[in-house]
C-alpha cells in the first residue's frame, strides 16, 4: 500500500489519510451500465463472505492494537485487501468505472480504482473507544451514501444515455464514495485520521509532483459540492420520513391490538 498525504518543507507530515486514485470520467460501454447491478452480484457475495472473515480479523485486531499499538502485519493485510476489493466493487456500483472489478484482494496496477494506505501507529485510547467515536462520521457517510441511492436511478439512467458520468456528479459521487472508504479504514483500525473531507480537498500549496489522479486530490467544483449537499439533505429527509413511518406503524399497531382486547372483552 502507498502513502498518502501533502508534506511541508523538511518532509514534516501535515496528515495521513487513506486516498482514492481514480482516473478522469471516459467513456463506459451501455450493455455494462445497463446490466451493471447483474453483472455485479458474484462480486456482491464475495464482498459479503470476506465482511464476515474481516469482522473476525478486526476484533482480533482490536486486542492486538490496545496491547501493541498497531496491527499486526497479516491481519493489516488482509483487512486492507477486503477494504480494496470492497471499495473496487462500490466504485463499479455507482457507475464511476467501466472495467469490471478483479476475484482479487490485491488489484493489479493498471486497475483503474486503487487505494493509498499507510500502516503506522496507533492511540490505543483512541482504539478502545474507537466505536464511539466514530458515531459522528457514520452519521454522515450514512446520510450522504442514502442520499446518493435515492437518486441512483437517474444516475443510471444518465449514464446509460450519454455513454459517460457527467464531470459534477463523478466529483460528488467520488467524494461519498472515498469519504465512506475512509470510514471503514478507520473502523477496520487501518488509520488513526478521522473521516473527513467529504466536500473535497483544498488545492494543496506543496504539491511538486503534481495530481496522482482525478481523485488525488479530489477538488470539488461548485456544482459538485451542491450534489453532495444534496445527498446529505435527502439521506436525512429519508430518515426523518423512514422514522416517521415506523413510529405511525407502531401506533397503528398498538391501536389494532387495543381493539381486538377490547372486542375479547
Amino acid at each position: 500500500m502507498t502513502s498518502t498525504g501533502w508534506t511541508l518543507p523538511g518532509n514534516a507530515p501535515v496528515e495521513w489519510l487513506p486516498a482514492l486514485d481514480i482516473p478522469e470520467p471516459g467513456r463506459q460501454r451501455r450493455l455494462t451500465v445497463l446490466l451493471r447491478l447483474l453483472l455485479l452480484i458474484p462480486q456482491y457475495i464475495v464482498v459479503f463472505l470476506l465482511a464476515i472473515a474481516a469482522l473476525v480479523m478486526v476484533v482480533l485486531g482490536w486486542f492486538a492494537a490496545l496491547a501493541l499499538g498497531r496491527l499486526p502485519g497479516p491481519v493489516h493485510r488482509f483487512l486492507a485487501g477486503y477494504l480494496g476489493y470492497s471499495t473496487r466493487v462500490d466504485a463499479s456500483t455507482m457507475l464511476l468505472v467501466d472495467r469490471y472489478p478483479p476475484f482479487t484482494l490485491d488489484a493489479p496496477p493498471d486497475y483503474p480504482v486503487q487505494l493509498g494506505l499507510r500502516a503506522g501507529p496507533l492511540n490505543r485510547l483512541a482504539v478502545f473507544f474507537r466505536l464511539l467515536l466514530v458515531i459522528p462520521a457514520a452519521v454522515v457517510a450514512s446520510l450522504v451514501t442514502s442520499g446518493w441511492y435515492i437518486l441512483a436511478f437517474f444516475f443510471w439512467l444518465l449514464v446509460l444515455v450519454l455513454g459517460r458520468m457527467p464531470r459534477p456528479l463523478f466529483e460528488a459521487t467520488a467524494a461519498t464514495l472515498r469519504f465512506g472508504m475512509r470510514l471503514r479504514a478507520y473502523l477496520l483500525l487501518l488509520t488513526s485520521a478521522y473521516p473527513k473531507r467529504l466536500f473535497g480537498d483544498q488545492p494543496p500549496v506543496h504539491a511538486p509532483q503534481g495530481a496522482h489522479s482525478a481523485t488525488r486530490p479530489l477538488l470539488l467544483g461548485g456544482p459538485a459540492k451542491f450534489l453532495v449537499t444534496l445527498f446529505l439533505v435527502l439521506g436525512l429527509t429519508g430518515e426523518i420520513a423512514s422514522s416517521f413511518g415506523s413510529q405511525r406503524r407502531e401506533e397503528h399497531t398498538e391501536f389494532h391490538g387495543a381493539a381486538a382486547v377490547v372486542r375479547l372483552r
